[in-house]
């Protein structure tokens, strides 16, 4: 049986890897991956959240069959449901997560600036899930907030207590240089704990690993050293349209303007990300690309340990969503359905996957467990996912699906159309990527669009009819 290597990031864009045409910043080791194997170039997440993203990775389902679907609320993901730990470990082999988890809601009201609380019982259930090995960074907040595993060894360290500060400090608005040496941050840590695991590795079964990245998730916060690795001239910056939040029909009128719900505007002055001064998108998106060049270095030392110690392994590498990155005066990723955040790099290579293959069949985050399966040799399971090579070889998934807490959203390769609530008010908004590629025109009341809305409607009344009426 061949090894199966997962790696993923938080809240990447995919542009800000070369293999996608990103050229601040230089990502040999991601290009290497995607000119040895296939790039994807319409893969799609499940949820615009950190939580019910995950938990779709893990189990195959979409968020309204696994009940997480909310980075808020009550229920964690059910150990009860099939998950890839479970699967792999029936299957044996020795299943190992190093990073970040949250298939769990954050208790994020009991959080002190002045204090790490325990974390025991997030752990234990993280374990119970079907892990055999974990190095726990559960996100770079929560290391603050939590004594998760990275958390006690950068107190150990003398760093905890600085990063806490910095992580608490609102005048920052979530982006300052990393307080401590680079071996001390957090997607640092994870590379290392994952090669480390990797080189020591000798059981006599095969590995299933999952290497979670909680990086370049905000706050933005490169090692010193790496801001020197980010060429601003070839960044394109932060694009912006002028009067496109005017309307207050429109998802994002308020994450604008003042009092939304997307997480940039928490920091902004009156809570309103139009008052981000063009200083701070070009500094946070420098910071962004730095923790990037973080990661290449990483996912390069973990590609050459799997060479080194198994030869051939069956890997993919993937986000769980992107970030808007200041597109559309915007940072952060809640109820989007923008490219920026639905479309997430994909990258395949291992037996059976041909090289340097870009492809433009839509795929979903969902599929990833089938696939593995597959290259695993293991019996599927019934799942809303399916196996990649078979899905592309008939041009892939006809519609993609994103859902999240009050948020359901349905794309047909053309049209998107997406249904939200929140703060008392229900917002529905369709986008012609055709006419309209950089997402800017709401065309819900165009009657020209009256049988697009009608078909997708219907579309996303069969996909939750399918549970509610069993």
């Amino acid at each position: 049986m061949i090894p199966i290597i997962l790696i993923t990031a938080d809240e990447l864009r995919k542009d800000a890897l070369g293999c996608y045409g990103g050229r601040a910043i230089k990502t040999p080791n991601f290009d290497s991956l995607a000119e040895t194997g296939m790039c994807f170039d319409r893969a799609y997440t499940t949820s615009p959240w950190c939580l019910p993203a995950r938990c779709s990775i893990l189990t195959g389902l979409f968020p309204h069959n696994t009940g997480a679907y909310s980075n808020f609320r009550v229920p964690p993901l059910d150990p009860g449901i099939p998950n890839m730990f479970k699967i792999f470990k029936e299957g044996g082999y020795t299943t190992a997560l190093f990073g970040k988890c949250h298939f769990a809601p954050v208790p994020y009201s009991e959080t002190r600036a002045d204090m790490t609380l325990p974390y025991e019982k997030f752990r234990e259930y993280y374990v119970g899930l079907g892990l055999d090995h974990l190095d726990l960074q559960d996100d770079k907040q929560v290391s603050v907030w939590f004594y998760d595993d990275y958390a006690g060894e950068l107190e150990a360290a003398g760093y905890l207590e600085a990063y806490r500060r910095e992580i608490w400090d609102r005048s920052k608005a979530k982006r300052f240089v990393f307080p401590g040496p680079k071996e001390w941050h957090p997607d640092e840590w994870v590379g290392r704990k994952a090669v480390e695991y990797i080189e020591n590795y000798g059981d006599e079964h095969p590995p299933f690993m999952w290497i979670s990245f909680s990086g370049p998730h905000y706050p933005f916060d490169p090692p010193a050293e790496y801001l020197d690795r980010v060429d601003m001239n070839w960044d394109r910056g932060a694009v912006i349209y002028g009067g496109e939040f005017d309307n207050p029909d429109r998802i994002h009128h308020g994450s604008y303007h003042g009092g939304g719900g997307i997480d940039g505007c928490g920091t902004a002055k009156d809570n309103a990300c139009k008052n981000y001064t063009p200083e701070y998108w070009r500094e946070l998106r420098r910071n962004y690309f730095a923790n990037m060049a973080l990661m290449d270095d990483q996912v390069g030392n973990i590609l050459r340990a799997v060479s080194e110690k198994f030869g051939e392994a069956f890997v993919i590498f993937t986000a769980d969503h992107g970030e808007m990155l200041g597109n559309h005066g915007l940072w952060g990723k809640n109820n989007c359905f923008y490219e920026d955040v639905w479309n997430v790099p994909f990258l395949m290579k291992g037996p059976g996957v041909p090289a340097g293959v870009h492809s433009e069949a839509m795929i979903m985050t969902t599929d990833i467990l089938p696939t593995f399966q597959s290259a695993a040799g293991l019996p599927p399971i019934n799942c809303d996912g399916e196996e990649i090579m078979a899905l592309t070889g008939r041009g892939g998934h006809e519609l993609v699906f994103a859902e999240g807490e009050n948020y359901a959203a349905v794309f047909d390769g053309r049209v998107k159309y997406v249904k939200a609530a929140f703060r008392g008010k229900k917002f529905t908004e369709l986008i012609d990527l055709a006419v309209d590629p950089n997402e800017t025109e709401n065309k819900i009341n165009d009657p020209a669009y009256t049988s697009d809305k009608a078909r997708l409607t219907e579309k996303l009344c069969e996909l939750f009819m399918g549970r509610l009426l069993k």
